[in-house]
Protein backbone atom coordinates (compact mmCIF):
# COMPACT_ATOMS: atom_id res chain seq x y z
CA UNK A 1 0.00 0.00 0.00
CA UNK A 2 1.35 3.43 -0.99
CA UNK A 3 1.94 5.90 1.82
CA UNK A 4 0.50 9.39 1.59
CA UNK A 5 3.77 11.03 0.48
CA UNK A 6 4.35 8.52 -2.32
CA UNK A 7 0.74 8.79 -3.44
CA UNK A 8 1.07 12.57 -3.57
CA UNK A 9 4.15 12.35 -5.78
CA UNK A 10 2.44 9.76 -7.98
CA UNK A 11 -0.66 11.88 -8.35
CA UNK A 12 1.30 15.00 -9.30
CA UNK A 13 3.33 13.06 -11.86
CA UNK A 14 0.17 11.51 -13.34
CA UNK A 15 -1.52 14.89 -13.59
CA UNK A 16 1.48 16.38 -15.36
CA UNK A 17 1.60 13.45 -17.77
CA UNK A 18 -2.09 13.92 -18.68
CA UNK A 19 -1.40 17.57 -19.53
CA UNK A 20 1.44 16.75 -21.92
CA UNK A 21 0.84 15.91 -25.58
CA UNK A 22 1.21 12.28 -26.57
CA UNK A 23 4.50 12.88 -28.40
CA UNK A 24 6.04 14.52 -25.34
CA UNK A 25 4.89 11.62 -23.14
CA UNK A 26 6.44 9.00 -25.36
CA UNK A 27 9.24 7.14 -23.68
CA UNK A 28 12.44 6.28 -25.56
CA UNK A 29 12.32 2.84 -27.05
CA UNK A 30 14.61 -0.01 -26.11
CA UNK A 31 16.99 0.81 -28.97
CA UNK A 32 17.19 4.48 -27.93
CA UNK A 33 17.91 3.50 -24.34
CA UNK A 34 20.66 1.18 -25.47
CA UNK A 35 22.20 3.94 -27.62
CA UNK A 36 22.10 6.40 -24.72
CA UNK A 37 23.68 3.88 -22.39
CA UNK A 38 26.44 3.26 -24.94
CA UNK A 39 27.12 7.01 -25.25
CA UNK A 40 27.25 7.26 -21.46
CA UNK A 41 29.66 4.35 -21.03
CA UNK A 42 31.87 5.67 -23.83
CA UNK A 43 31.97 9.17 -22.34
CA UNK A 44 32.72 7.86 -18.85
CA UNK A 45 35.56 5.71 -20.19
CA UNK A 46 37.02 8.65 -22.14
CA UNK A 47 36.85 10.81 -19.03
CA UNK A 48 38.65 8.13 -17.00
CA UNK A 49 41.31 7.92 -19.74
CA UNK A 50 42.04 11.66 -19.62
CA UNK A 51 40.09 12.69 -22.73
CA UNK A 52 37.64 15.29 -21.34
CA UNK A 53 36.93 16.99 -24.69
CA UNK A 54 35.86 13.71 -26.30
CA UNK A 55 33.90 12.74 -23.19
CA UNK A 56 31.87 15.94 -23.38
CA UNK A 57 30.54 15.05 -26.83
CA UNK A 58 29.14 11.82 -25.43
CA UNK A 59 27.91 13.00 -22.04
CA UNK A 60 26.60 16.55 -22.41
CA UNK A 61 23.61 15.68 -24.71
CA UNK A 62 22.42 13.16 -22.09
CA UNK A 63 22.32 15.67 -19.20
CA UNK A 64 19.12 17.74 -19.79
CA UNK A 65 15.84 16.25 -18.55
CA UNK A 66 14.53 16.51 -22.13
CA UNK A 67 16.94 13.72 -23.11
CA UNK A 68 14.93 11.41 -20.81
CA UNK A 69 18.04 9.42 -19.98
CA UNK A 70 17.76 7.34 -16.82
CA UNK A 71 21.22 8.45 -15.67
CA UNK A 72 20.89 12.07 -16.73
CA UNK A 73 22.12 13.30 -13.34
CA UNK A 74 25.31 11.25 -13.64
CA UNK A 75 25.79 12.55 -17.19
CA UNK A 76 25.45 16.14 -15.97
CA UNK A 77 27.96 15.60 -13.17
CA UNK A 78 30.56 13.86 -15.32
CA UNK A 79 30.17 16.47 -18.07
CA UNK A 80 30.79 19.17 -15.46
CA UNK A 81 33.92 17.31 -14.37
CA UNK A 82 35.08 17.25 -18.01
CA UNK A 83 34.55 21.01 -18.37
CA UNK A 84 36.46 21.59 -15.13
CA UNK A 85 39.40 19.53 -16.37
CA UNK A 86 39.41 21.70 -19.49
CA UNK A 87 39.30 24.78 -17.20
CA UNK A 88 35.98 25.79 -18.76
CA UNK A 89 34.64 27.03 -15.45
CA UNK A 90 31.54 28.87 -16.67
CA UNK A 91 30.34 25.84 -18.63
CA UNK A 92 30.98 23.57 -15.65
CA UNK A 93 28.97 25.93 -13.46
CA UNK A 94 26.00 25.83 -15.84
CA UNK A 95 25.87 22.03 -15.75
CA UNK A 96 26.15 21.94 -11.97
CA UNK A 97 23.32 24.46 -11.68
CA UNK A 98 21.24 22.22 -13.97
CA UNK A 99 22.09 19.21 -11.81
CA UNK A 100 20.99 20.91 -8.60
CA UNK A 101 17.81 22.30 -10.14
CA UNK A 102 16.64 19.27 -12.11
CA UNK A 103 18.01 16.37 -10.07
CA UNK A 104 17.79 17.52 -6.41
CA UNK A 105 17.67 13.91 -5.15
CA UNK A 106 20.92 12.95 -6.87
CA UNK A 107 22.77 10.71 -4.39
CA UNK A 108 26.19 12.13 -5.30
CA UNK A 109 25.08 15.72 -4.77
CA UNK A 110 27.70 16.34 -2.00
CA UNK A 111 30.49 15.60 -4.52
CA UNK A 112 28.79 17.89 -7.03
CA UNK A 113 28.64 20.68 -4.44
CA UNK A 114 32.35 20.20 -3.78
CA UNK A 115 33.07 20.62 -7.49
CA UNK A 116 30.78 23.65 -7.66
CA UNK A 117 32.73 25.28 -4.84
CA UNK A 118 35.97 24.71 -6.72
CA UNK A 119 34.44 26.24 -9.85
CA UNK A 120 33.43 29.32 -7.86
CA UNK A 121 36.92 29.60 -6.36
CA UNK A 122 38.52 29.39 -9.80
CA UNK A 123 36.31 32.28 -10.89
CA UNK A 124 37.24 34.35 -7.84
CA UNK A 125 33.77 34.10 -6.26
CA UNK A 126 34.90 33.33 -2.70
CA UNK A 127 31.54 34.20 -1.12
CA UNK A 128 29.58 31.66 -3.18
CA UNK A 129 32.30 29.06 -2.76
CA UNK A 130 32.33 29.26 1.03
CA UNK A 131 28.54 29.31 1.16
CA UNK A 132 28.47 26.14 -0.95
CA UNK A 133 31.18 24.41 1.07
CA UNK A 134 29.69 25.26 4.44
CA UNK A 135 26.21 24.18 3.33
CA UNK A 136 27.51 20.72 2.37
CA UNK A 137 26.52 18.48 5.30
CA UNK A 138 28.37 15.34 4.20
CA UNK A 139 30.85 14.72 7.04
CA UNK A 140 33.13 12.30 5.10
CA UNK A 141 33.91 15.09 2.65
CA UNK A 142 35.10 17.50 5.38
CA UNK A 143 38.81 16.84 4.63
CA UNK A 144 38.24 17.60 0.95
CA UNK A 145 36.38 20.79 1.84
CA UNK A 146 39.20 21.95 4.12
CA UNK A 147 41.78 21.02 1.48
CA UNK A 148 39.99 23.21 -1.08
CA UNK A 149 40.02 26.14 1.31
CA UNK A 150 43.68 25.57 2.15
CA UNK A 151 44.58 25.52 -1.54
CA UNK A 152 42.63 28.57 -2.70
CA UNK A 153 42.35 30.96 0.24
CA UNK A 154 46.09 31.83 0.30
CA UNK A 155 45.64 33.28 -3.19
CA UNK A 156 43.36 35.98 -1.78
CA UNK A 157 45.27 39.20 -1.15
CA UNK A 158 42.55 41.80 -0.68
CA UNK A 159 42.10 42.67 3.01
CA UNK A 160 38.52 43.87 2.51
CA UNK A 161 37.47 40.54 0.99
CA UNK A 162 39.08 38.65 3.87
CA UNK A 163 37.23 40.74 6.45
CA UNK A 164 33.91 40.27 4.65
CA UNK A 165 34.38 36.49 4.46
CA UNK A 166 35.16 36.35 8.18
CA UNK A 167 32.03 38.35 9.02
CA UNK A 168 29.85 36.08 6.90
CA UNK A 169 31.48 32.84 8.07
CA UNK A 170 32.37 33.48 11.74
CA UNK A 171 32.54 29.76 12.63
CA UNK A 172 34.71 28.60 9.72
CA UNK A 173 37.90 27.25 11.32
CA UNK A 174 39.70 26.70 8.01
CA UNK A 175 39.00 30.28 6.96
CA UNK A 176 40.21 31.60 10.33
CA UNK A 177 43.42 29.58 10.12
CA UNK A 178 44.10 30.78 6.56
CA UNK A 179 43.57 34.41 7.59
CA UNK A 180 45.83 34.02 10.61
CA UNK A 181 48.53 32.62 8.34
CA UNK A 182 48.03 35.53 5.97
CA UNK A 183 48.39 38.07 8.77
CA UNK A 184 51.47 36.39 10.21
CA UNK A 185 53.31 35.79 6.91
CA UNK A 186 56.54 37.81 6.59
CA UNK A 187 55.28 39.27 3.33
CA UNK A 188 51.63 39.42 4.37
CA UNK A 189 49.58 42.54 5.03
CA UNK A 190 49.41 42.09 8.80
CA UNK A 191 50.66 44.90 11.03
CA UNK A 192 51.02 45.40 14.78
CA UNK A 193 47.49 46.83 14.76
CA UNK A 194 46.15 43.40 13.73
CA UNK A 195 47.53 41.71 16.87
CA UNK A 196 44.20 41.75 18.81
CA UNK A 197 42.33 40.06 15.97
CA UNK A 198 45.10 37.49 15.49
CA UNK A 199 45.09 36.69 19.23
CA UNK A 200 41.30 36.30 19.13
CA UNK A 201 41.49 33.85 16.21
CA UNK A 202 44.23 31.84 17.94
CA UNK A 203 42.19 31.57 21.15
CA UNK A 204 38.80 30.90 19.58
CA UNK A 205 39.91 28.25 17.10
CA UNK A 206 42.67 26.77 19.31
CA UNK A 207 45.41 27.49 16.79
CA UNK A 208 49.05 26.77 17.59
CA UNK A 209 50.15 29.73 19.73
CA UNK A 210 53.83 29.03 19.12
CA UNK A 211 53.27 29.39 15.38
CA UNK A 212 52.01 32.97 15.75
CA UNK A 213 53.95 34.03 18.85
CA UNK A 214 56.50 36.20 17.04
CA UNK A 215 54.16 37.48 14.35
CA UNK A 216 53.24 41.15 14.08
CA UNK A 217 55.80 42.11 16.71
CA UNK A 218 57.13 45.67 16.53
CA UNK A 219 59.96 45.72 14.04
CA UNK A 220 63.39 46.96 15.04
CA UNK A 221 64.49 50.27 13.67
CA UNK A 222 65.98 49.76 10.23
CA UNK A 223 69.66 50.30 9.64
CA UNK A 224 70.55 53.51 7.85
CA UNK A 225 70.45 52.91 4.09
CA UNK A 226 73.70 52.18 2.32
CA UNK A 227 73.95 54.92 -0.27
CA UNK A 228 76.10 54.79 -3.36
CA UNK A 229 77.44 57.55 -5.56
CA UNK A 230 75.61 56.07 -8.54
CA UNK A 231 73.15 53.23 -9.08
CA UNK A 232 73.01 50.69 -11.90
CA UNK A 233 69.65 50.03 -13.54
CA UNK A 234 69.14 47.17 -16.00
CA UNK A 235 66.43 47.72 -18.62
CA UNK A 236 65.19 44.42 -20.06
CA UNK A 237 62.86 45.13 -22.99
CA UNK A 238 62.02 43.41 -26.31
CA UNK A 239 63.89 45.82 -28.58
CA UNK A 240 64.26 43.00 -31.17
CA UNK A 241 67.26 44.67 -32.77
CA UNK A 242 67.95 41.62 -34.93
CA UNK A 243 64.93 42.49 -37.10
CA UNK A 244 65.34 46.01 -38.56
CA UNK A 245 62.27 45.79 -40.82
CA UNK A 246 59.86 48.71 -40.78
CA UNK A 247 57.04 46.37 -39.70
CA UNK A 248 58.98 45.37 -36.60
CA UNK A 249 60.04 48.95 -35.89
CA UNK A 250 56.44 50.09 -36.08
CA UNK A 251 55.21 47.24 -33.88
CA UNK A 252 57.89 48.00 -31.29
CA UNK A 253 57.46 51.76 -31.26
CA UNK A 254 56.01 51.59 -27.75
CA UNK A 255 59.25 49.95 -26.54
CA UNK A 256 61.33 52.68 -28.17
CA UNK A 257 59.14 55.37 -26.60
CA UNK A 258 59.34 53.72 -23.18
CA UNK A 259 63.13 53.61 -23.31
CA UNK A 260 63.32 57.22 -24.54
CA UNK A 261 61.34 58.24 -21.44
CA UNK A 262 63.74 56.30 -19.21
CA UNK A 263 66.74 58.03 -20.82
CA UNK A 264 65.16 61.44 -20.32
CA UNK A 265 64.54 60.67 -16.63
CA UNK A 266 68.20 59.66 -16.33
CA UNK A 267 69.16 63.21 -17.34
CA UNK A 268 66.72 64.71 -14.83
CA UNK A 269 68.05 62.53 -12.01
CA UNK A 270 71.62 63.56 -12.88
CA UNK A 271 70.65 67.24 -12.68
CA UNK A 272 69.08 66.55 -9.28
CA UNK A 273 72.31 64.98 -8.03
CA UNK A 274 71.05 61.36 -8.19
CA UNK A 275 72.98 59.75 -11.03
CA UNK A 276 71.93 56.35 -12.38
CA UNK A 277 73.51 54.27 -15.12
CA UNK A 278 71.17 52.54 -17.58
CA UNK A 279 72.16 49.18 -19.09
CA UNK A 280 69.79 48.07 -21.87
CA UNK A 281 69.29 44.37 -22.69
CA UNK A 282 67.31 43.06 -25.65
CA UNK A 283 65.09 40.26 -24.31
CA UNK A 284 63.35 39.50 -27.60
CA UNK A 285 59.75 38.37 -27.81
CA UNK A 286 60.20 34.95 -26.17
CA UNK A 287 61.57 33.65 -22.92
CA UNK A 288 64.57 31.92 -24.53
CA UNK A 289 66.45 35.17 -25.08
CA UNK A 290 65.42 36.47 -21.67
CA UNK A 291 66.88 33.36 -20.03
CA UNK A 292 70.15 34.04 -21.85
CA UNK A 293 70.17 37.59 -20.48
CA UNK A 294 69.43 36.37 -16.95
CA UNK A 295 72.43 34.07 -17.17
CA UNK A 296 74.79 37.06 -17.60
CA UNK A 297 76.91 37.49 -14.43
CA UNK A 298 76.77 41.29 -14.45
CA UNK A 299 72.97 41.29 -14.05
CA UNK A 300 73.30 40.06 -10.46
CA UNK A 301 75.18 43.25 -9.59
CA UNK A 302 72.41 45.63 -10.64
CA UNK A 303 70.56 47.82 -8.16
CA UNK A 304 67.23 47.88 -10.02
CA UNK A 305 65.65 45.83 -12.83
CA UNK A 306 63.06 47.32 -15.21
CA UNK A 307 61.03 45.08 -17.50
CA UNK A 308 59.96 43.06 -19.34
CA UNK A 309 56.61 43.65 -21.03
CA UNK A 310 55.32 40.13 -21.76
CA UNK A 311 53.71 38.07 -18.99
CA UNK A 312 55.79 34.90 -19.37
CA UNK A 313 58.99 36.94 -19.15
CA UNK A 314 57.67 38.96 -16.23
CA UNK A 315 57.25 35.80 -14.15
CA UNK A 316 60.81 34.74 -14.94
CA UNK A 317 62.29 38.11 -14.04
CA UNK A 318 60.20 38.25 -10.85
CA UNK A 319 61.66 34.95 -9.69
CA UNK A 320 65.16 36.15 -10.60
CA UNK A 321 64.62 39.36 -8.63
CA UNK A 322 63.48 37.44 -5.56
CA UNK A 323 66.36 34.96 -5.73
CA UNK A 324 68.98 37.72 -6.13
CA UNK A 325 67.16 40.26 -3.91
CA UNK A 326 67.09 43.03 -6.50
CA UNK A 327 63.97 45.14 -6.84
CA UNK A 328 62.27 44.61 -10.19
CA UNK A 329 59.66 46.99 -11.65
CA UNK A 330 57.30 45.87 -14.40
CA UNK A 331 56.65 48.99 -16.50
CA UNK A 332 53.29 48.23 -18.12
CA UNK A 333 51.43 45.24 -16.63
CA UNK A 334 48.19 45.56 -14.63
CA UNK A 335 48.23 41.92 -13.49
CA UNK A 336 48.45 41.92 -9.71
CA UNK A 337 49.11 38.16 -9.68
CA UNK A 338 52.61 38.84 -11.01
CA UNK A 339 53.73 40.51 -7.79
CA UNK A 340 51.74 38.40 -5.34
CA UNK A 341 53.90 37.20 -2.43
CA UNK A 342 57.09 38.63 -3.95
CA UNK A 343 58.44 41.61 -1.97
CA UNK A 344 61.06 42.28 -4.68
CA UNK A 345 58.59 42.76 -7.53
CA UNK A 346 56.57 45.94 -8.20
CA UNK A 347 54.10 47.11 -10.81
CA UNK A 348 54.59 50.63 -12.13
CA UNK A 349 50.83 50.77 -12.81
CA UNK A 350 47.84 50.07 -10.58
CA UNK A 351 46.70 46.47 -10.94
CA UNK A 352 43.26 45.76 -12.35
CA UNK A 353 42.13 44.64 -8.89
CA UNK A 354 43.36 47.86 -7.29
CA UNK A 355 41.54 49.86 -9.94
CA UNK A 356 38.34 47.93 -9.18
CA UNK A 357 38.70 48.39 -5.43
CA UNK A 358 39.36 52.14 -5.57
CA UNK A 359 36.66 52.66 -8.21
CA UNK A 360 34.15 50.97 -5.90
CA UNK A 361 35.19 53.21 -3.02
CA UNK A 362 34.64 56.23 -5.26
CA UNK A 363 31.23 54.94 -6.37
CA UNK A 364 30.09 54.32 -2.80
CA UNK A 365 31.07 57.89 -1.88
CA UNK A 366 29.83 59.60 -5.04
CA UNK A 367 26.66 57.61 -5.82
CA UNK A 368 25.88 56.09 -2.43
CA UNK A 369 25.45 52.44 -1.56
CA UNK A 370 21.69 52.52 -1.02
CA UNK A 371 20.80 51.43 -4.57
CA UNK A 372 22.34 48.41 -6.29
CA UNK A 373 25.09 48.48 -8.91
CA UNK A 374 25.12 46.72 -12.26
CA UNK A 375 28.54 45.36 -13.26
CA UNK A 376 29.30 44.37 -16.86
CA UNK A 377 32.81 43.21 -17.71
CA UNK A 378 34.80 41.73 -20.53
CA UNK A 379 35.64 38.03 -20.11
CA UNK A 380 39.40 38.65 -19.92
CA UNK A 381 41.76 38.19 -16.97
CA UNK A 382 42.24 41.87 -16.08
CA UNK A 383 38.60 42.87 -16.48
CA UNK A 384 37.46 39.89 -14.41
CA UNK A 385 39.93 40.84 -11.68
CA UNK A 386 38.58 44.41 -11.81
CA UNK A 387 34.98 43.19 -11.47
CA UNK A 388 35.82 40.78 -8.64
CA UNK A 389 37.51 43.53 -6.62
CA UNK A 390 34.78 46.03 -7.45
CA UNK A 391 31.97 43.76 -6.27
CA UNK A 392 33.82 42.66 -3.13
CA UNK A 393 34.64 46.22 -2.11
CA UNK A 394 31.24 47.69 -2.94
CA UNK A 395 29.46 44.98 -0.95
CA UNK A 396 31.91 45.38 1.95
CA UNK A 397 30.91 49.04 2.03
CA UNK A 398 27.25 48.10 2.36
CA UNK A 399 26.29 48.11 -1.31
CA UNK A 400 24.74 45.41 -3.46
CA UNK A 401 25.39 44.24 -7.02
CA UNK A 402 22.03 43.34 -8.53
CA UNK A 403 23.41 42.05 -11.84
CA UNK A 404 26.88 41.01 -12.95
CA UNK A 405 27.43 39.85 -16.51
CA UNK A 406 30.49 39.16 -18.59
CA UNK A 407 30.77 39.42 -22.34
CA UNK A 408 32.99 38.89 -25.34
CA UNK A 409 33.28 42.30 -27.04
CA UNK A 410 33.94 40.68 -30.43
CA UNK A 411 30.66 38.73 -30.44
CA UNK A 412 27.46 40.71 -31.03
CA UNK A 413 25.28 38.06 -29.36
CA UNK A 414 27.41 38.23 -26.23
CA UNK A 415 27.10 42.03 -26.08
CA UNK A 416 23.35 41.79 -26.56
CA UNK A 417 22.97 39.17 -23.83
CA UNK A 418 24.97 41.28 -21.38
CA UNK A 419 22.77 44.34 -21.88
CA UNK A 420 19.37 42.62 -22.13
CA UNK A 421 16.78 43.02 -19.39
CA UNK A 422 18.81 45.20 -17.04
CA UNK A 423 16.86 47.01 -14.31
CA UNK A 424 18.35 50.44 -15.00
CA UNK A 425 15.52 52.25 -13.25
CA UNK A 426 16.39 50.56 -9.96
CA UNK A 427 20.16 50.81 -10.29
CA UNK A 428 22.31 53.34 -8.47
CA UNK A 429 25.04 53.14 -11.11
CA UNK A 430 26.38 50.94 -13.91
CA UNK A 431 29.98 49.76 -14.36
CA UNK A 432 31.39 48.61 -17.71
CA UNK A 433 34.90 47.17 -17.51
CA UNK A 434 36.31 46.93 -21.02
CA UNK A 435 38.90 48.77 -23.13
CA UNK A 436 37.43 47.34 -26.34
CA UNK A 437 36.54 49.88 -29.02
CA UNK A 438 33.35 47.92 -29.70
CA UNK A 439 32.16 47.82 -26.10
CA UNK A 440 31.96 51.59 -25.56
CA UNK A 441 29.66 52.43 -28.49
CA UNK A 442 27.51 49.36 -27.90
CA UNK A 443 26.82 49.84 -24.20
CA UNK A 444 26.45 53.61 -24.42
CA UNK A 445 23.85 53.08 -27.13
CA UNK A 446 22.10 50.33 -25.19
CA UNK A 447 22.02 52.25 -21.92
CA UNK A 448 20.95 55.52 -23.52
CA UNK A 449 18.19 53.75 -25.43
CA UNK A 450 16.73 52.06 -22.37
CA UNK A 451 13.55 53.58 -20.86
CA UNK A 452 15.04 54.74 -17.59
CA UNK A 453 14.57 58.25 -16.20
CA UNK A 454 16.77 59.45 -14.72
CA UNK A 455 19.45 57.14 -16.07
CA UNK A 456 22.05 55.95 -13.58
CA UNK A 457 25.65 57.22 -13.73
CA UNK A 458 28.06 55.12 -15.73
CA UNK A 459 31.59 54.19 -14.62
CA UNK A 460 33.77 53.11 -17.56
CA UNK A 461 37.34 52.71 -18.76
CA UNK A 462 39.39 55.80 -19.54
CA UNK A 463 40.24 54.17 -22.89
CA UNK A 464 36.77 55.22 -24.07
CA UNK A 465 37.96 58.81 -24.24
CA UNK A 466 40.36 57.85 -27.05
CA UNK A 467 37.78 55.90 -29.03
CA UNK A 468 37.15 57.67 -32.39
CA UNK A 469 33.77 55.93 -32.61
CA UNK A 470 32.50 57.87 -29.62
CA UNK A 471 31.47 61.49 -29.61
CA UNK A 472 32.24 63.61 -26.50
CA UNK A 473 28.57 64.58 -26.43
CA UNK A 474 27.75 61.02 -25.39
CA UNK A 475 29.74 61.26 -22.16
CA UNK A 476 27.20 63.07 -20.00
CA UNK A 477 26.94 61.26 -16.67
CA UNK A 478 29.97 59.07 -17.47
CA UNK A 479 32.92 58.76 -15.08
CA UNK A 480 36.19 57.18 -16.16
CA UNK A 481 38.63 54.94 -14.33
CA UNK A 482 41.77 56.41 -15.86
CA UNK A 483 45.08 55.33 -14.27
CA UNK A 484 46.98 56.88 -17.20
CA UNK A 485 45.35 60.28 -16.88
CA UNK A 486 47.66 63.11 -17.95
CA UNK A 487 46.98 66.70 -16.93
CA UNK A 488 48.46 68.33 -20.02
CA UNK A 489 48.05 71.77 -18.47
CA UNK A 490 50.08 70.83 -15.41
CA UNK A 491 53.60 72.27 -15.01
CA UNK A 492 55.17 68.82 -14.63
CA UNK A 493 53.86 67.58 -17.95
CA UNK A 494 54.66 70.83 -19.74
CA UNK A 495 58.27 70.61 -18.54
CA UNK A 496 58.50 66.95 -19.56
CA UNK A 497 57.09 67.72 -23.00
CA UNK A 498 59.56 70.56 -23.53
CA UNK A 499 62.52 68.35 -22.57
CA UNK A 500 61.33 65.52 -24.77
CA UNK A 501 60.86 67.79 -27.79
CA UNK A 502 64.35 69.18 -27.34
CA UNK A 503 65.86 65.70 -27.29
CA UNK A 504 63.69 63.69 -29.68
CA UNK A 505 62.26 66.47 -31.92
CA UNK A 506 58.89 64.74 -31.57
CA UNK A 507 56.02 65.17 -29.12
CA UNK A 508 55.98 62.46 -26.44
CA UNK A 509 53.49 59.61 -26.37
CA UNK A 510 52.04 58.01 -23.23
CA UNK A 511 54.67 55.24 -23.14
CA UNK A 512 57.44 57.82 -23.03
CA UNK A 513 55.66 59.42 -20.09
CA UNK A 514 55.41 56.07 -18.30
CA UNK A 515 59.13 55.44 -18.72
CA UNK A 516 59.97 58.95 -17.52
CA UNK A 517 57.84 58.80 -14.38
CA UNK A 518 58.94 55.25 -13.55
CA UNK A 519 62.65 55.98 -13.43
CA UNK A 520 62.16 59.39 -11.82
CA UNK A 521 60.22 57.81 -8.93
CA UNK A 522 62.20 54.61 -8.40
CA UNK A 523 65.53 56.32 -9.12
CA UNK A 524 64.72 58.83 -6.38
CA UNK A 525 63.83 55.92 -4.06
CA UNK A 526 67.24 54.39 -4.75
CA UNK A 527 68.97 57.67 -3.94
CA UNK A 528 66.94 58.21 -0.77
CA UNK A 529 66.71 54.71 0.69
CA UNK A 530 69.25 52.51 -1.10
CA UNK A 531 68.56 49.37 -3.21
CA UNK A 532 66.40 47.57 -0.57
CA UNK A 533 63.84 50.37 -0.32
CA UNK A 534 60.69 48.27 0.24
CA UNK A 535 60.29 49.10 3.95
CA UNK A 536 60.79 52.86 3.69
CA UNK A 537 58.62 52.97 0.58
CA UNK A 538 55.77 51.21 2.43
CA UNK A 539 55.84 53.91 5.10
CA UNK A 540 56.25 56.86 2.78
CA UNK A 541 53.28 58.95 1.70
CA UNK A 542 52.03 59.39 -1.87
CA UNK A 543 54.45 61.11 -4.25
CA UNK A 544 53.35 63.23 -7.21
CA UNK A 545 54.38 62.19 -10.70
CA UNK A 546 55.71 64.53 -13.34
CA UNK A 547 53.48 63.16 -16.12
CA UNK A 548 50.89 61.06 -14.32
CA UNK A 549 49.10 61.88 -11.06
CA UNK A 550 51.46 60.07 -8.73
CA UNK A 551 52.79 57.01 -6.96
CA UNK A 552 51.80 55.31 -3.71
CA UNK A 553 52.83 51.91 -2.32
CA UNK A 554 51.49 52.03 1.26
CA UNK A 555 51.59 49.13 3.72
CA UNK A 556 53.66 46.91 1.48
CA UNK A 557 51.50 47.24 -1.65
CA UNK A 558 53.33 46.04 -4.76
CA UNK A 559 51.28 47.93 -7.33
CA UNK A 560 50.70 51.66 -7.58
CA UNK A 561 47.69 52.67 -5.47
CA UNK A 562 47.00 55.93 -7.31
CA UNK A 563 43.92 55.58 -9.54
CA UNK A 564 42.40 58.82 -10.89
CA UNK A 565 38.67 58.97 -11.60
CA UNK A 566 37.93 61.56 -14.30
CA UNK A 567 35.00 63.24 -15.98
CA UNK A 568 34.59 65.23 -19.17
CA UNK A 569 33.72 68.83 -18.34
CA UNK A 570 33.32 71.38 -21.16
CA UNK A 571 35.35 69.06 -23.43
CA UNK A 572 38.16 69.01 -20.86
CA UNK A 573 39.02 65.88 -18.92
CA UNK A 574 39.43 66.68 -15.24
CA UNK A 575 40.14 64.47 -12.24
CA UNK A 576 37.30 64.24 -9.73
CA UNK A 577 39.29 61.92 -7.41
Amino acid sequence: MLNTYALGRYGRALGLALLLPVAARAQPGRAAWAAQALHFRTGKTQLDQGQPAAALKELEPLAPPAARFARGADAAYFAAVAHARLKQWAEAEQLLNLLRAEYPAYPNLPEALLLQAQVSLEQGDYDTALKTLNANPDAPLRPERDALKAAYLPRLSDRGTWQRLLRRNPDDAALARAYADRLAAPNGFGTEADRPQLDELVARFKLDRARYAGALAPRPAPHPPVRKASYNVAVLLPFELDDPSWQKLRKNQFVTDLYAGLRLAQDSLLRAGHPVQLFAYDTGADTLKLKQVLALPELAGMDLLVGPVYKSGAKLLGRYAQEHQIVCVNPLSQDGDLVLDNPWHYLNCPSAATQGRLAAQFAADAFGAGRPAIVLHEDSHDETAFADAYQATYEALGGHVSARRRFNPDVDESLAAASAGLDLAGAGHVVVASDSRRAGPYFLGALRGAPATPRPPLLASGAWLDNPRLDPGQFGGVYFVQPKFIDEAGPGYRRFRQLYLQRQHLPPGPYAGQGFDLLLFFGSALAQFGPAFQGPLAGAGPAPGAVFPGYAYPSGARDNQTVPITKLDNLEVRAVK
